[in-house]
């Protein structure tokens, strides 16, 4: 049996708990809850599925449930969508010990049992769904989505927070996630971190709110088409000014976690700009 042991959260599904980055892989609330609500629902998948053929780019896998959640939204719109898939996922551990403990087995066939068939593989092909899992540091395996010339209509960003994997949230990255994006696709992610929207803003796109899931704070959404989002606020806006909105940088997309931090704290001290703080003190008055 697997590494990972399964910690049930709000909404009945499970989720794993991550020694190396010291996060669970979702949030209290509800893994299931929050694949539906983050990723699925504001990719508008059910709408886009009446075109007849959907291709998803799922950055940092996991156990699996933006993918599924993503076929079953689709599937119960239109049955006859055809859809092809890109993951991608560092630790072949994860999906494997989802397969493992059945975490996937709540989805209407036949999800798990193509996902089952997906994690086993890397590979699955049949008349309605193409999938490729692609193991590895998603800095480097990105290259190979972008040589493809894949352009998502959706794009699932979902590594652990910029604070414990600031990687995969840099201006370079994010600038190579944007390269894999459709004209008219979305690219969803539960952060709504300034230093996130800067780097997306950075990569053309416009930033939009999510609904909050199970906590405070939404998530954000990003497209080269405006229309398809819900704008930032004035003073969501205004935070984009701020010290928390330095992005972080990986000129080479090979520096450490330690090395990207220290040089986005470097910069921050010489930026400048006004602190949070100061922001929210001001959106007080």
């Amino acid at each position: 049996m697997s590494q990972f042991n399964p910690c049930i959260t709000d909404d009945g599904s499970y989720t794993f708990f991550s020694e190396e980055f010291g996060q669970t892989f979702h949030s209290k609330y509800g893994a299931r809850e929050e694949s539906i609500y983050k990723y699925a629902i504001p990719t508008l998948l059910a709408q886009k599925a009446s075109r007849g053929h959907l291709r998803i780019l799922d950055i940092c896998y996991g156990l699996g449930y933006n993918s599924a959640a993503a076929l079953a939204t689709i599937w119960r719109s239109h049955p006859d969508c055809t859809v092809e898939i890109i993951a991608l996922e560092l630790d072949r551990a994860v999906p494997i010990s989802a397969i493992e403990h059945n975490l996937l087995g709540d989805w209407e066939e036949p999800i798990p049992q193509l996902l089952t068939r997906f994690v086993g593989a890397g590979i699955v092909e049949t008349e309605r769904l193409k999938a490729q899992l692609i193991f590895g540091d998603a800095r480097q395996t990105i290259g190979q989505v972008i040589a493809r010339e894949f352009t998502a209509d959706a794009i699932f960003l979902d590594p652990f927070s910029p604070t414990a994997c600031p990687q995969l949230w840099t201006l370079e990255f994010i600038d190579r996630v944007a390269k894999c994006c459709a004209s008219d696709g979305i690219i969803a992610t539960y952060s709504c971190a300034s230093a996130v929207r800067t780097a997306l803003v950075a990569a053309g796109l416009f930033v939009g709110d999510t609904s909050p899931v199970g906590r405070k704070s939404p998530g954000t959404v990003a497209s080269f088409t405006s229309s398809q989002l819900a704008p930032l606020s004035q003073q969501e806006l205004e935070h984009l000014q701020t010290r928390a909105a330095v992005p972080y940088r990986d000129l080479t997309l090979s520096d450490s976690m330690a090395k990207i931090i220290i040089r986005r704290e470097l910069e921050q001290d010489d930026c400048g700009l006004e602190t949070t703080s100061q922001w929210k003190k001001r959106w007080r008055k």
